[in-house]
């Protein structure tokens, strides 16, 4: 039942809940799908569990359900998969299981979320297929399911018409990409924007910045050094200059950060800067020389050398996933 819907039809989303299902797996989507109705979109969004009955999720909230998953007579054009923290038995779920089989009979696009994987899995869905789950459980998905080919990193996977997505954030990359698909790359940009997320996250599942994935430093002279590179990382961050800065030698700056931050003061420095690159690129398309000027780098060419060595792309594939959702027309991998 594949094909893409008219836009003049409304879409039909239908999610399947369950006791125990993951709160975010399920209200991620449909936030993305709601705001896409704000901007010419037409979604209705409907709620089936197997046997009609509202549902508890993980968090202790209740959900509504609208009907039971084989009284969803209509086509699917997005039937959603979301996962849970029990997911070793509801894998294992035979009412579960025919309710996912049912649902992706009937629909064009079948997408999970999160451990999701595992009911798309265990429905003996993904075989022979590509896929990806939370980056914890990739290993367990790929051990029981040997016929399933698991790519651990991936944000989402798209292989025919199922798509797997990662972590429960990783909803929402996924719904973007199908808001693109559906309306158009400008209404998925306005929606990313509204809900103030990527139009398409860079690299693999762990998005985070700098500064909060570095470990805090307890030496004041240190913190004040790192703020300084963060504040401005277009100034002069050389050894030497760091070092003034801390009122130290060289020397012990080097062994602060080292044995605080286990890196180098030179590797924290082109961190920061790619961060303040990866900004720009994101957000603006100011000439890449204004880019490597402003972020530290100096010279285009020193920039694309430091977006190859630590991204495997050029800046100019890096600006490109931002105007779209797809990676192959984006320039990379999702």
């Amino acid at each position: 039942m594949n094909g893409r819907p008219s836009r003049r039809e409304p879409l039909l989303v239908t999610v399947l809940v369950f006791p125990g299902v993951r709160l975010l797996d399920v209200t991620g989507p449909i936030e993305v799908f709601a705001s896409a109705n704000d901007f010419g979109g037409r979604y209705r969004v409907r709620m089936v569990s197997p046997d009609g009955a509202d549902v508890v999720t993980a968090a202790g909230t209740g959900l509504r359900v609208d009907l039971a998953a084989a009284e969803a007579e209509y086509t699917s054009d997005v039937v959603v998969i979301p996962g849970g923290p029990e997911w070793p038995s509801l894998s294992k779920d035979d009412a579960l299981l025919g309710a996912v089989r049912a649902l992706d009979a009937r629909g064009r696009r079948t997408a999970s979320i999160c451990t999701g994987a595992f009911l798309l899995a265990a429905a003996g869905l993904l075989d022979g297929r590509e896929a990806t789950t939370h980056w914890r459980f990739a290993d367990q998905l790929a051990l029981r399911y040997p016929r399933v080919t698991v790519d651990a990193d991936a944000l989402f996977v798209r292989d025919g018409h199922i798509m797997t997505c990662a972590g429960v954030s990783s909803g929402i990359d996924l719904s973007l990409a199908l808001v693109e698909e559906h309306l158009g790359a400008d209404t998925a940009r306005a929606v990313a924007k509204d809900m103030v997320v990527f139009m398409q996250r860079p690299g693999g599942q762990s998005q985070f910045s700098v500064r909060t994935r570095t470990p805090h430093a307890k030496r004041e002279m240190l913190r004040r050094v790192m703020d300084a590179v963060s504040e401005d990382p277009s100034a002069n961050h050389t050894l030497a200059a760091m070092a003034r800065r801390a009122g130290v030698s060289t020397r012990h700056v080097t062994r602060l950060f080292h044995d605080e931050m286990a890196t180098t003061p030179a590797r924290y420095v082109e961190e920061i800067r790619m961060e303040a690159a990866q900004a720009m690129l994101e957000g603006g398309d100011d000439p890449m020389a204004a880019v490597a000027r402003r972020t530290g780098f100096g010279s285009p060419e020193s920039l694309r050398r430091a977006f190859t060595r630590n991204l495997g792309i050029t800046p100019g594939a890096y600006r490109a996933r931002f105007r779209t959702t797809d990676p192959l027309r984006g320039g990379d991998r999702v």
